[in-house]
């Protein structure tokens, strides 16, 4: 049920965001016989998938990539497509009628007395629980001296890259070794003289592919879901660094961007006469840059009062400890390292639909600011 007009006001439960995340707990919540709605800004459930670089694939096997109650339609052991994720998700939301309402970037989200109030666009929402689900891709990240650069240079974020069509002749500078950088350098390289700046956070230890698919990676996602989680001392010891730095590379190895001419530099510290600059000195002529910088959180549209000095606030497996009725979900290592993946969507969804409190299925009507 998307675009639908019909359920505002006092509601049970809003999620924030409509993502796969959003979605598996929705799923749960209908099962409860729940009275909520999703609110999500993109104009179609799946965008966050859709508006990725062309060939992009997931690294998880399909497999694992499905929601609760419905297997992702794929051979088990390929790795899907963006575009077919982003179908899959927007077709699990009709054919389960979950409540999507698209088009609704929330803007404001506070605490008013026993219940929470979500403001978009000259619309308001009541719920006595709140759920934020906006996951970890929210704003583009690229240091201030971007902007130093010189006004010829042709500069992307990872999250603007969509193919080589969008850069002009000349070198590629692409910016951060983590796997999109590995993955948008190998593909350039194919058409461009091609840098990559930084260095990696690892690397897996087999070739990606069906074999790994097979073997290897069911023992990473026990690991991810079960093992390096904030209830094993193992997973409280690693999740500080986990957050901070880039994954290891999994599908694309330093070795391939080798093999395919891309050079390998340090890192980019800042900018000279225009001019990328390295951490050695080195002074870049490139035509292109292209940042896989990474993402950084973006809650200024949440009341600070709701926030842990303007981070996320305390939280026990997606369980606000200062704020009843605020949850928690999709976010990088809310309870384990998988929690922000496809395979780690529904374990967190499930845990949360059991502990927000239910109100009394009531039907509500539009509300006007």
């Amino acid at each position: 049920m998307n675009n639908n007009n019909n359920v505002t006001g006092m509601l049970d439960t809003f999620i924030i965001g409509g993502g796969q995340a959003g979605l598996g707990l929705g799923y749960r919540l209908k099962e409860q016989q729940r009275n909520f709605l999703i609110l999500d800004a993109n104009p179609r459930t799946g965008d966050a998938w859709r508006q990725r670089w062309d060939s992009l694939r997931v690294f998880t096997p399909a497999k694992y990539d499905g929601l609760p109650g419905e297997a992702f339609p794929a051979d088990p052991l390929s790795f899907p497509t963006k575009d077919e994720v982003a179908g899959y998700l927007e077709g699990y939301a009709a054919r389960n009628s979950l409540p999507v309402l698209h088009g609704t970037r929330v803007e404001r989200l506070w605490r008013e007395g026993d219940h929470f109030v979500a403001t978009s666009n000259g619309q308001r929402w009541e719920a006595r629980n709140a759920v934020v689900a906006t996951g970890v891709s929210q704003a583009p990240k690229v240091p201030a001296f971007a902007a130093e650069l010189a006004p010829s240079m042709v500069q992307l974020h990872s999250s603007a890259y969509r193919n080589p069509g969008q850069l002009q002749a000349g070198p590629v500078l692409v910016v951060g070794l983590g796997n999109s950088g590995a993955e948008i350098g190998l593909e350039v390289s194919r058409t461009h003289p091609t840098i990559v700046a930084g260095k990696p956070g690892g690397e897996i230890p087999v070739k990606h592919g069906r074999t790994a698919a097979r073997f290897f990676l069911p023992l990473v996602r026990f690991l991810g879901l079960h093992v390096l989680t904030l209830g094993s001392p193992i997973g409280r010891k690693v999740a500080p660094a986990f957050k901070a730095h880039a994954a290891p590379l999994i599908r694309t190895k330093t070795k391939d961007l080798a093999a395919a001419g891309v050079q390998l530099l340090p890192r980019v510290t800042g900018v000279q006469d225009g001019k990328p600059v390295l951490a050695d000195g080195t002074l870049l002529d490139v035509a292109n840059v292209i940042w896989c910088t990474g993402f950084r959180d973006d809650f200024s549209w949440i009341d600070p009062d709701l926030l842990d000095s303007g981070a996320l606030p305390r939280q026990h497996r997606g369980v606000a400890l200062d704020t009843p009725g605020l949850f928690l979900l999709g976010q990088d290592f809310l309870y384990a390292a998988a929690s922000a993946t496809l395979p780690g969507a529904d374990r967190d969804a499930r845990y949360l639909a059991g502990k927000i409190p239910q109100l009394g299925r009531i039907d509500v009507l539009p509300m006007r600011l």
